[in-house]
Parts: C-alpha cells; structure tokens; sequence
C-alpha cells in the first residue's frame, strides 16, 4: 500500500509534471472531414456498456440520433455486458478502447464514455485528441489536475463538442433557474443547503479499517489490469469492482461526486461560483484513510464575484446528518425519479436529494436533478406568483443534446468548460475529507496555500508506466 509519505512525494512530482506537460500536435481530421447534416445520424461509439453504461446507452437510444459502430468494456463476457452487446450485435467490439481508435477510429465521430470515475480520463482526452465529440458521465473526472487537463484539451480543440453526463442540466430546474436568475428572482444568494442522505455502499463497513481487502481471484472474463488503467495497482477485490468502486477514496468520488453534480449544478453555473477560496470538513463520522465516512458535512466558501456577495455552500451526507430546513419548508414531495431517505429527528417529513438556497429577501427550496425551485413559505409563493416570468421549455434531453450539437444544431448545456470547474469542487471537497482538515485554496493560480499534502492532492498519484502520454495535452 502506498503511504502517505510516498504519495505526496510521487504526487508532487506527477505535479510538477503536469505543469511542463508538453503539447501534443497529433489531431485526426476524420471528425472535420465532412459535416453531419441534419438529417444524418451520429456515428458512436461506447466505452463501458454494463450497468449505468446500459442505462445511459437506452437513452441515446431514445433519441433515434445516432448508429452505434462500436462497443468497448474489459469484461465483454459478463453478464452485465450481455444486453448491450445484443442490442447491437453487428457493433465491433473491443476490451481496449486504444485498439477501438487504431482499428475503427474512421468509423465513428463521437464517444460516449461510462467507465468508474477514475477510469474516465484516458479515454475522454483520447477522444479530444483524435477529434472525437465526447459525453462522459459525471463527475468529470477522480482528480483536480484531470479536470484541468481536459478544460485546456477541449478549449485546444474546439471543434470538438463535449458534454457531461448531469442530465438534469437539460431539464426543467435548468432554464428555471437561468430565467429567475436573469429576471432578478434569484439575486444576493449568500447561502445554500445541500444535501444527499440516502444509505451508501460503505455505511455497515468498519471505520477501523487498516488495509485494502485481500486479493481475491480475477473473473477470467475480466482484465482487471485494464479496468484499473493509469490508476496505481490494486490485487483484484469485489469490494472494488462493479459499483463498489464509488467507496474508495482510490477509484471514486463518494457522496458529493456522484450526486453534486445533480445538486448544485445549477446554482454553480448561473450564480457564477467557480472555484471555492475555502473548503472546510465541519464533521466527518467514521472517518478513515480507505474509504469514505458514514456522514460528511462540508462548508464551501465562494468569494464574492462582481456585484454578487459571497457565497457558502454547506452540504451534508450521511442517514444520520440530515440538515434542518426553514421555517415553512412544508413537506418534500417525492419525486418519483429521485430516491428518498427517511427522516431524522430534526426533520420530520422525508427529505428528498436536494438544497435550500438563501437570498436577501428570498428562500428557494429545490430538489435534484431536473427538479424546478419553489418559494417558501407559501405565503411568500403567492406573494410572488405574478411576478415570475415565464420559463421556456427545453428543446432537447441531455443526451439529444449532445447529439445535436455534434450535428451543429446547438450547443451543449454542460461543456467542459462548464462542467470542468464543477467537478474540481468536488475534488477539493474529497480532499478535505480524505485529509480531514480545511483547505485554504488560491482560485487564481489554483493551488493549496495551507498544506503541502492537499496541494499534492490536486494531481494525486502519478500514472502507471505505459499511461503518462494521456496527461500531455
């Protein structure tokens, strides 16, 4: 196991590395060659088909946009890989998304990529260099420095379209939040609740947790060596593979990476925020060095920006942690596509997936995802019914969005330069958890000012030998 010692040796260097990366020139014109006219279908290719890979591959299917050339998944023969696989048996097939671009890469113009977390960036800054439009799921990337590289890929590339995989940013809360926003409804906001209590993967494992689990034997149709691809070495373990991979602070993004981005995308983008100038841990139970904690309280500071007062986002995870609400919240309806958690002690009433944004004169109360904002109290509602103005329709779903913006038919809602700054918050809230300790960060030269350790963290441990040319833009 890799100590803390080494890990901020090797990540400095693999720091310092990926400020003198060198600039790469290699760029396939096969994607600018011809214009996709409005009546063509996007040519796509998919890497990772099981699980949210399926789901995600059925609602490009949706959308009648697209032929699918080819599939790419390191363990074409499980089970979970079986219904995409039949869905489109004349697609090639690949376990090595490298070998796909070498052996089909003139066959497809756009990349869909639904691998773990950390598993994303390899394949995302390939596709940006071979041309490729490219959706990836959220969060963008595991590390700060990742997120980074690909915001400067897809600013060197623009013809490239890119988009992350937070499909409510197409939905209703999205062109809400964007006409309040513009008709000063949603003005002064100084702070906002978040919140996600859902029961985790981890709650039930042991705090006390002193080393990995023990190596278990590999599913022979599995190349673990792949699915593991520039991420530091880890024997073989269930605990690690499937969706368990969100546990660990190694492969995954906990809580706050896999549902902020459905949270406070929205406030994030209009409200202007950013990158936060502090983030502190206020409460971390059964914190430990392997795996995320059974509840994690963050506060993130945002600086003041133009005429707009500073802002504190303070998000709460964890069956446990569930945050109180104002005065005349009323009751949270549950949203048939948004889990629900059950109610603690300060709250009475079940408490969907959401957040609670505090104004000068106004307080919104929001779910997640798709999910459009309120006022509250009622009596403030009613107040302000006849002032609200009308909020236009979306004209597509994330995923037809996408696709239409390949395309060139407009342009997609959560780009990288969009949805790049997002993901980095999210990465320094995971450092403050996995360090437990406040992170004092300089949003200009995007360094951590108080602690070596953390500053290391931005670019965590470098790749493994074979993987360092995808860090060089």
């Amino acid at each position: 196991m890799t100590t803390r010692r080494d890990f901020l040796k090797n990540a400095a260097i693999a720091s310092a590395g990926l400020a003198m990366g060198g600039i790469s020139t290699k760029m396939s014109a096969a994607s600018y060659n011809r214009v996709v006219g409005a009546n063509k279908k996007v040519n796509l290719a998919y890497i990772g088909i099981g699980n949210r890979g399926l789901e995600v591959i059925k609602e490009f299917a949706k959308t009648d946009l697209a032929n699918v050339v080819a599939l790419c998944d390191v363990d074409l023969g499980a089970d979970h890989t079986k219904e995409a696989l039949g869905m489109y048996p004349k697609a090639k097939r690949f376990k090595d998304f490298r070998q796909m671009f070498d052996k089909a890469g003139n066959e497809f113009e756009a990349v869909v990529v639904c691998t773990p977390d950390f598993a994303h960036f390899p394949s995302v800054m390939m596709s940006i260099k071979e041309g490729k439009h490219v959706f990836v799921e959220k969060p963008l990337t595991k590390t700060f420095h990742e997120s980074e590289l690909l915001i400067k890929a897809s600013k060197k590339y623009p013809n490239v379209v890119t988009q992350m995989g937070n499909q409510g940013h197409s939905e209703a809360n999205y062109y809400q939040f964007k006409a309040w926003k513009e008709a000063g409804i949603i003005k002064d906001v100084t702070a906002i609740t978040a919140h996600m209590n859902n029961p985790r993967r981890w709650h039930g494992w042991d705090p006390n947790i002193t080393k990995f689990p023990a190596a278990e034997p590999i599913p022979e149709t599995l190349d673990w060596d792949l699915w593991l691809m520039a991420s530091d070495y880890h024997s073989y373990n269930k605990d690690f593979h499937y969706g368990q991979w969100r546990c660990w602070y190694d492969f995954g993004m906990g809580a706050l990476g896999d549902w902020g981005a459905h949270i406070i995308d929205t406030a994030h983008r209009f409200l202007d925020l950013g990158l936060p100038s502090e983030v502190t841990p206020l409460k971390l139970s059964g914190h430990n060095d392997f795996f995320f904690p059974m509840s994690s309280t963050i506060e993130f500071k945002f600086p003041a920006r133009g005429d707009m007062p500073p802002v504190v986002i303070t998000w709460y995870d964890g069956v446990d942690n569930i945050p109180s609400v104002p005065e005349g919240y009323g009751v949270s309806k549950l949203d048939p596509n948004i889990p629900t958690v059950a109610g603690g002690q300060i709250q009475p009433t079940k408490l969907n997936p959401g957040k609670e944004i505090y104004s000068k004169d106004l307080t919104f109360k929001g779910g997640s995802h798709g999910s459009t904002l309120s006022i509250i109290p009622d009596e403030k509602a009613k107040e302000w019914e006849s002032k609200l103005p009308e909020v236009p329709r979306s004209t597509s779903n994330h995923y037809a969005n996408f696709l239409l913006s390949c395309q060139g038919l407009e342009k997609t809602r959560s780009p990288f330069e969009i949805s790049g700054p997002l993901s980095q918050v999210f990465s320094l809230g995971v450092a403050a958890q996995r360090l437990n300790r406040k992170i004092v960060f300089d949003r200009d030269n995007k360094r951590v000012t108080n602690d070596a350790f953390a500053d290391a963290f931005l670019a965590g441990e470098p790749p493994r030998k074979g993987w360092e040319d995808f860090y060089k833009i």
